[in-house]
């Protein structure tokens, strides 16, 4: 799970059992055409090249978030880093191809199959004779069995984050010769394909010791086109060098460094030349894109001085050299520091120009979580009014149309188009419907322009969850209707009550040690940020000598106010409040509040906006990215909030856990798993329990599009959009960028041969899909 600009891991295959019978459940919306898996919205983009067109040699220096912690995957501290890491100097029997699908792996697997039913499941492997670990021994037979023996749960010595599918085998042998391995299951296992990848050597799997403390910081043995040289923890960077026993096509680099780099701080690794590859941001694309255009008079303005008009110059200026000494010496410090900003703006951007955005859909979807443990949220109706509410190809829109990306809202929890298992099953809840959204909440008992208590006691909750108390991390907070107030304001717009808070406070933008914030010069930048900001400098402000700019008008204080002061405004009965039992209902909407959290912000004020409509009002609360996750979201403390779940291959396996319905643990506490919206039905759990023993695809692609409408009629979770994926790369740099769904060929990356090159230094021949090797 993820929320943009912020990498928690990914979603870990986890055990999940719930005994139940089978329940029938009828074909629902989405499941009655041919092939509605579709194709992918957007491609790879990864400046494909053939291998004979690529230099031998070379260092990429690849930025990612955090360096990781451990090394086995199968650790619950492992990271997308170490996915990374493990994809480039371990065997994966199977591989993701351009439609999110598993691809079987030549250079490890010759052939791998179901080769009995009953009255057990067997597959037999077929290894390719070529591989060996680093170390030159065979894999075979004993690294399956040492994995699975670490991974099966049966031995808690072993501290695993994860053993599904595992738990199903009952025993792994040798087939006619070293190269065959027989895995014989206990209970049939559809998602056989997901296992031993990645597959880790016996030297690691075989002792609880070795699992849970020898591959933490290194891996003596690897079998991949890469080796571990150097995991070094001063400098938060991981260097992977080319393996002399590799026996496919030989890495093209030599040399591969996994740099930390915050994402705040990339524009200006790149521009200084420490990095190579780096996933951004849409602000920092924009930069990147506007380097390579050729600057004319009509250019938009951009930098830190790019909102400063004509009329702010000349004030400026007549400051500076005015009879006020004090005032003219701010003045001439701060003239001083734009100029400075502005030159370290001209020579990022000069830099800037040797790279490229390359761009596509990362195989992950954002959601709305709705907290269904309590509160008005706890009731179905509350929760599909809100779904009712949303106009999801509008919020789409908002984020991706400015990217240049395909603009289409995600129609499964369970898949995304091109994957196999996916269909569009959101007609289970309906479409957006502000009519029904609101007759839904009144068959609840929220009644629109209903009485509302002014003031509530102290340590009285309001209408939402638990959620709203005040746990000490929460940054900012801000109302979306009337005014906000400690005492738990109705909501109601009082003339000539002032409004004491504004929500962001403003920014002086005097940062000149991180060249990245200078983004706000953009003057473009509105493209993707969404309204509701208030910026210094914009159309909203008048000269501060003035007094009239708009801003400063208040509540109260703005000339010809039309009633007085203590007078209630009169509401439209549309967007009025809903209330219920004298209280308004108002959703606490928690967001995190780190770099990269701009296009939650946008989807959050678009939603809000929505949600005002049919009379919800939210209060928005941005938290520390630290504790967004840990303390709000696993904890249950939201009613609504915005992350992502990566896209899976394997929805029977990797998808149960989080869907599945809660239930009470003996201490009395509730396990949910990972469904961190603690809404769940039985009718699921028996879905998806069905779906991993049917080893039919095509019947076990209907079971997982029935269990995927059960979870939009259930409305714990919306499905919003795929996330964008925006990389800058060197431009010279191939094979790599914007995989999209495809696992990326570390061997097949590398820089152009001059002779290859067009004339800015990218391939003569951009193509976004394939990739250099199926």
């Amino acid at each position: 799970m993820s929320h943009d600009g912020i990498g928690p891991r990914a979603v870990m295959r986890s055990v999940a059992f719930l005994t139940a019978g089978v329940l029938a459940v009828p074909a629902l919306a989405g499941c009655g055409s041919d092939d509605p898996s579709g194709k992918p919205l957007a491609g790879g983009d990864i400046a494909r090249a053939d291998r004979a067109r690529i230099a031998d040699g070379g260092t990429l220096r690849w930025a990612v978030d955090t360096a990781p912690a451990t090394l086995n995957t199968f650790q619950s501290d492992a990271d997308a880093t170490t996915t990374r890491i493990a994809q480039a100097v371990l065997p994966s029997l199977y591989r993701m191809d351009g439609r999110g699908r598993p691809v079987r792996n030549p250079d490890y697997l010759e052939s791998a199959e179901v080769v009995e039913t009953e009255p057990k499941q067997v597959v037999l492997y077929k290894l390719n004779q070529q591989a060996v670990w680093s170390d030159g021994r065979e894999i075979g037979a004993a690294d399956f069995a040492a994995q699975w023996r670490a991974l099966s749960g049966k031995d808690t010595a072993y501290w695993t984050a994860r053993n599904a599918g595992y738990d199903r085998i009952e025993k792994i042998e040798r087939g006619k010769g070293n190269l065959e391995v027989k895995v014989t299951f206990s209970r049939p296992y559809a998602d056989w394909r997901s296992l031993f990848t990645p597959l880790y050597p016996k030297d690691v799997m075989g002792t609880p010791d070795s699992f849970n403390d020898g591959a933490r910081k290194k891996l003596k043995v690897t079998a991949g086109p890469f080796t571990v040289k150097k995991v070094d923890g001063e400098e938060d960077e991981v260097t992977l060098t080319r393996s002399v026993r590799w026996w496919g096509d030989p890495a093209k680099l030599s040399t591969i460094v996994l740099r930390t780099v915050p994402r705040d701080k990339r524009i200006s690794a790149l521009a200084a030349g420490t990095v190579d590859l780096a996933e951004i941001d849409p602000s920092a694309a924009r930069r990147v894109t506007a380097a390579a255009l050729p600057r004319t008079a009509s250019s938009p303005l951009m930098g830190p001085d790019a909102k400063r008009s004509a009329a702010d110059a000349l004030r400026s200026w007549a400051i500076a050299n005015g009879s006020d000494e004090e005032a003219a010496d701010e003045e001439i410090s701060a003239r001083e520091k734009l100029r400075r900003k502005t030159a370290k703006y001209a020579r990022q951007q000069k830099a800037l120009g040797g790279f490229e955005v390359r761009k596509s859909l990362e195989p992950a979807y954002t959601q709305l979580a709705l907290n269904g443990a309590d509160g008005p949220l706890a009731d179905e109706r509350v929760r599909r009014a809100v779904a009712r509410a949303l106009d999801r190809k509008a919020i789409a829109e908002a984020v991706l149309t400015p990217l240049g990306l395909p603009a289409q809202p995600v129609g499964s929890h369970l898949a995304l188009s091109g994957q196999a298992a996916y269909a569009d099953n959101s007609g289970a809840l309906g479409r957006q419907d502000t009519k029904e959204a609101r007759a839904l909440l009144a068959d609840a008992g929220w009644v629109q322009g209903g009485p509302v208590e002014e003031k509530k006691e102290k340590g009285e909750k309001a209408a939402g969850s638990e959620g709203e108390k005040d746990d000490g991390s929460q940054e900012d907070s801000g109302s979306r209707t009337g005014t906000e107030s400690e005492g738990g304001d109705d909501g109601t717009y009082i003339v000539g009550e002032d409004n004491e808070e504004d929500g962001d406070s403003a920014d002086d933008g005097d940062n000149e040690e991180d060249g990245d914030n200078e983004e706000s010069g953009d003057s473009e930048e509105s493209g993707d940020s969404g309204a509701g900001g208030e910026e210094s400098g914009g159309d909203n402000k008048a000269p501060r000598d003035s007094g009239s700019g708009t801003q400063h008008l208040k509540q109260g204080s703005a000339p010809g106010a039309y009633a007085p002061k203590g007078t209630a405004a009169p509401a439209r009965a549309e967007t009025a409040p809903v209330a219920k039992d004298g209280k308004a209902l108002t959703l606490r909407f928690v967001l995190p509040s780190g770099p990269g959290s701009d296009t939650l912000r946008t989807v959050a004020d678009r939603i809000s906006t929505m949600l005002e409509r049919i009379g919800i009002r939210t209060e928005i609360s941005k938290v520390d990215d630290e504790s967004y996750f840990k303390d709000h979201i696993a904890a249950g403390e939201y009613d609504l909030a915005l992350y992502s779940w990566p896209a899976t291959a394997f929805p029977a396996t990797d998808a149960r856990p989080v869907y599945a319905k809660p239930v009470p643990g003996a201490d009395g506490s509730l396990n949910v798993e990972q469904n961190y919206t603690r809404v769940g039905t039985d009718q699921v759990d028996q879905l998806f329990d069905q779906a991993i023993t049917t080893l039919d695809d095509s019947e076990r692609r209907s079971l997982i599009r029935k269990a995927d409408s059960r979870i939009w009629a259930a409305a714990g979770s919306i499905p919003l959009f795929q996330r964008p994926q925006l990389t800058a790369a060197r431009k010279n740099l191939a094979n790599a960028g914007a995989f999209g769904f495809r696992t990326p060929v570390y061997e097949d990356m590398g820089f152009l041969k001059k002779s290859a090159q067009g004339p800015t230094g990218a391939p003569g021949t951009k193509s976004a899909e394939p990739s250099a090797r199926d």
